[in-house]
């Protein structure tokens, strides 16, 4: 019996608890059915939880494996777990019945009384729910012994409506006598959880009722998504959770166990294979697969080597009752169908589990059967390859020549294995040969984003009497699958270094690297500039011109960062030579980067124009690293112009197709960060943030890491957390000037930041700030970055007690926004220049700015800024006069300080939210008294209490209207 229910909610659950609530309240019986580890008792216990918190008495059964073959016991402890006071209005042969129950759990030819048991189980739970709503869990009905099961039938079937009874099962993968679990005895053959009552005994679940349709909630697998949060939740790392959730198949028991293999593996993430196949997570998945019987085990073998399977293929692989054993792993959770008849695993670690497992006889058994009857020739020569483990150059030279043939068709993925294959079955006496493969490989898996085929790859050949130019070129091939995480890489630089010695173009190739880990990794902008500079002149003269455009582009990246204004000029030197070699990608390119310039000049349509041109070109021919960063760019293009759906659908798919690559999370929770921010949820951006910060510091990534924490405050400032909003976008500001970042449009914080400090009353250093960053704005030109900070002054100067020229520049900057077509910043500026009117008492103006901001924001379809909006009228309306007039006399500084106080603070700690001396709160304190003529802090409550509960934030709507 658990007495305390789960305390929070289970990751990406919420919509299910809410159905599972309804169903008990409807219906009052509810089953929560899926397999192991998918999470059903985190789900029970988290309604457990609501119910106890809306006063309901609940009941928590857990019989144990053990519990199966004693009569009686689950009974027992369901007797155990109610008051005594339940028991005390019992007739004596009922109570008496009870008690041997309970004392002996007994067989009933050895003192039950049947009749008196059933009964007396009855009228209990009659008892206990005439105190009121009573939900009784079970968890797992699979442990219930037979005589229990029949007992609770009874009592069910005669419980009034206030009892709710919540079964959470397992069903059996197999029934007991079926071949491969024929569905005719399967447990849960109707989907409804209905089996043989008495079926327990052999893991069956035990029917407590018999549920219709409407009772049987199934628990889904996690997405992708979720299981990057469920593994923030654990301080697990999230940049692996697009492989974890293939993996795991949603599986949270599973992935997590995957996650925790990785951590204890204590090989770092870029090295790590695919995934681990060791520990607690290999152990669950042979678990899962340890029910299926021989014949199931051998068909999915074959699924599990093939490219494509089918039933079809399965079958003319030497599986003539392919269909019904695969039927039976369907219903066993350890495969489903497609619409086209395509087989797939629920979870990727079990083909690589059930692979690893089988013997080498039996594996080169299924490679050549599946050989035979493949009707496609590539996939025909990889399963010949794989069938024999004798080095054969003429196989070798086929498998090699297969890969160019899937290049074109564009997948990757395959070409890479392919080519490793390749020079795995190249003849050792082919040293040359081999080496060569191996080197070819190794690039092979870095087009395709696979790290772990690059390492098997770079390892083979370090191994061998390789040449300076291979040793190089697998190396760089491990650095470049190494995406984001560039740190604990510092060996593999060196050797590239000593290498390269004495050749330009191989040199020039590794100082591009290093260009590229300097600031990502390092941080330093000034080394990685010298380091694109060395790499460019040494690429030129070796007649290099595509690495002298990629390290022309890293120096102009550079020399905007730096402030520079020979940015464009590289830039546009780089993009020339571009135009003449034309690069395969475009991640890296001039190309890209110049659109990433358009976007931080908001030069917005011409950024939207180059992307739209390009994107439908890279999906066809590029990679899917090209791919995912123009969707980032268009996502933030659109979001800054407000196009606010668009932003978001971009920035979903940049997501989606992140995790699928095994790619790190943290950029593409950024983009979702900043789209959420403009047109979906401040709440679903702050989680975004605040993943894309975790993944980006477990990679060392400090640019990523400075983008998420800017993310990260301005929603914080938004929603009205001032305090955290100046913590974290210092955090920023510390940032990049120890990197030495100048340009302040790549990032703009100092607007936010400046703002933040206004509200936490620290105007100086707020006017401080525009000031400093003002005279380099208008040195590089970046209007836009001006008008950020002409509305972050106007505020200054309204706190100034300005208010007239604050509301007259407000009013011209948002109309400048709306001529760039900054339609969210011009709504800002409406909102700030609103809440000015207002402390001017010009309420009619602050209404009809309120009123425009609306506007705008509905046009773009940003709908947490609208919502921001649109509370203020409501919650002023609803308010009484005197106290909104009360809180009316007050500046924003002072409201935030009166409601912490109202709320129960002390000096000490508001002073520590605000980040304010205790003696600057206890002298606002006075002003706050002395304006509303409040004489305590109860008085001052009571007013607090009287208005209407806001915002604090400097964007913030409340206090406008």
């Amino acid at each position: 019996m658990r007495t305390t229910p789960y305390p929070s909610m289970p990751v990406g659950r919420a919509q299910l608890i809410d159905r599972l609530d309804r169903t008990l309240q409807t219906r009052g019986r509810a089953v929560l059915t899926g397999p192991a580890g998918i999470g059903k008792t985190e789900v029970a216990q988290a309604a457990a939880a609501e119910a106890t918190a809306r006063g309901e008495t609940v009941l928590w059964l857990a019989p144990q494996p053990s519990d199966r073959d004693m009569p009686g016991a689950a009974a027992a402890a369901l007797v155990a777990s109610v008051p005594p006071s339940a028991l005390d209005g019992l007739p004596g042969p009922q109570r008496d019945a009870i008690a041997v129950l309970c004392r002996e759990a007994a067989a009933p030819d050895t003192g039950w009384d049947p009749i008196a048991l059933r009964l007396g189980l009855a009228r209990m739970l009659r008892t206990l729910a005439d105190g009121g709503p009573v939900l009784l869990v079970v968890d797992d009905t699979r442990h219930i012994d037979p005589d229990s099961a029949d007992l609770l039938r009874f009592a069910f079937h005669l419980a009034p409506p206030e009892l709710h009874v919540l079964a959470v099962e397992t069903p059996a993968p197999y029934g007991p006598d079926a071949p491969y679990g024929d569905p005719g005895t399967g447990p849960s053959a109707d989907s409804r959880g209905a089996a043989d009552p008495d079926a327990a005994a052999d893991g069956t679940p035990a029917a407590l009722w018999v549920p219709s349709e409407a009772d049987v909630l199934l628990v889904p697998p996690l997405q992708a998504d979720e299981i990057a949060e469920l593994l923030v939740q654990h301080r697990l790392a999230s940049r692996m959770a697009g492989r974890i959730h293939q993996a795991s198949g949603g599986n949270p028991r599973l992935a997590l166990a995957v996650g925790r293999s990785m951590a204890d593996s204590r090989t770092p993430v870029h090295h790590a294979e695919a995934l681990p196949l060791s520990g607690r997570a290999r152990d669950l998945a042979r678990r899962m697969l340890a029910a299926a019987p021989p014949p199931v085990r051998s068909a999915l073998l074959l699924a599990a080597l093939a490219l494509r399977p089918t039933a079809s293929l399965v079958r003319r692989a030497g599986r003539p009752t392919a269909e019904a054993e695969l039927a039976a792993a369907e219903r066993a959770g350890l495969v489903s169908f497609t619409e086209d008849g395509a087989i797939t695993f629920t979870a990727g670690l079990l083909p690589t589990t059930l692979v690893h497992d089988t013997c080498w006889t039996e594996r080169s058994e299924a490679h050549t059967a599946l050989a035979r009857v493949v009707d496609d020739p590539v996939e025909a020569v990889r399963h010949l390859a794989l069938a024999t483990d004798v080095p054969d150059e003429r196989l070798a030279a086929e498998v090699a020549a297969a890969v160019e043939t899937v290049r074109r068709r564009g997948n990757s993925a395959l070409a890479a294995e392919l080519a490793l294959l390749a020079a795995e079955s190249t003849p050792v006496h082919l040293g040359r040969r081999r080496i060569a493969r191996l080197a070819a490989a190794a690039e092979e898996a870095a087009r395709a984003a696979r790290a772990d085929l690059a390492m098997r790859a770079a390892a083979d050949l370090l191994a061998r009497d390789a040449g300076p130019e291979d040793r190089v070129r697998a190396r760089l091939a491990v650095l470049d699958t190494a995406s984001q995480g560039l740190t604990d890489l510092d060996e593999l630089y060196v050797h590239a270094l000593e290498d390269s010695e004495g050749d330009p173009a191989l040199r020039a190739a590794v100082q591009l690297r290093l260009a590229v880990k300097y600031v990502l990794a390092d941080g330093d902008p000034v080394r990685s500039r010298a380091a694109a500079v060395e790499s460019a002149a040494l690429a030129q003269s070796a007649g290099d011109n595509n690495t002298a455009a990629e390290a022309l582009t890293q120096q102009a990246r550079m020399d905007r960062v730096l402030g520079s204004p020979d940015a464009d000029k590289t830039l546009a030197e780089a993009r020339e030579l571009e135009r003449a070699v034309r690069p395969l990608g475009v991640r890296n390119s001039a190309q890209i980067l110049t659109i990433r310039h358009a976007l931080f000049d908001d030069r917005l349509a011409e950024a939207r124009d180059e992307i739209n041109a390009l994107l439908p070109l890279v999906e066809r021919r590029g990679t899917v690293e090209d791919t995912i960063e123009l969707l980032h760019t268009l996502a933030a293009v659109e979001a800054r112009r407000g196009q606010c759906a668009a932003g978001l659908q971009h920035a979903h798919r940049a997501l989606a197709l992140t995790l699928e690559a095994g790619l790190s999370p943290g950029p593409a929770w950024y983009t979702l960060a900043i789209t959420e921010t403009a047109g979906g949820s401040f709440a679903r951006a702050l989680r975004y943030a605040r993943r894309s910060a975790q993944a980006s510091e477990e990679e060392g990534d400090n640019v990523f890491l400075s983008r998420a924490l800017y993310a990260l405050g301005r929603v914080q400032l938004v929603t009205g957390d001032v305090a955290a909003a100046v913590e974290t976008l210092r955090r920023v500001q510390e940032g990049e000037r120890r990197q030495g970042t100048v340009d302040p449009s790549m990032l703009r914080w100092h607007e936010e930041l400046a703002e933040a400090l206004l509200a936490a009353d620290a105007r100086e250093e707020a006017e401080s700030l525009v000031a400093e960053v003002r005279p380099v704005a208008e040195r590089l030109g970046r209007t836009t970055v001006s008008l950020g900070l002409d509305r972050a002054y106007a505020q200054c100067l309204a706190a100034a007690g300005k208010p007239e020229e604050a509301a007259g520049l407000l009013a011209a900057t948002a109309e400048r926004f709306a001529e760039h077509g900054l339609v969210l910043e011009q709504g800002r500026c409406l909102i700030a220049l609103a809440r000015v009117e207002r402390r001017r008492r010009r309420r009619s103006a602050a209404q009809q700015a309120l009123n425009a901001a609306a506007a705008v924001f509905e046009r773009a379809g940003a709908a947490p800024w609208l919502d921001l909006v649109a509370e203020s009228p409501a919650r002023a309306e609803s308010a009484p006069a005197g106290a909104a007039g009360a809180l009316s006399r007050l500046t924003e500084a002072e409201v935030r300080l009166a409601r912490m106080v109202g709320q129960g603070a002390s000096n000490q700690e508001a002073a520590a939210r605000l980040y304010l001396s205790v003696k600057t709160v206890e002298a606002r304190l006075t002003r706050i008294y002395q304006k509303l003529d409040v004489r305590s802090r109860a008085q001052l409550a009571t007013v607090i209490n009287q208005a209407r509960p806001g915002r604090a934030g400097a964007a913030g709507a409340d206090d406008l209207a």
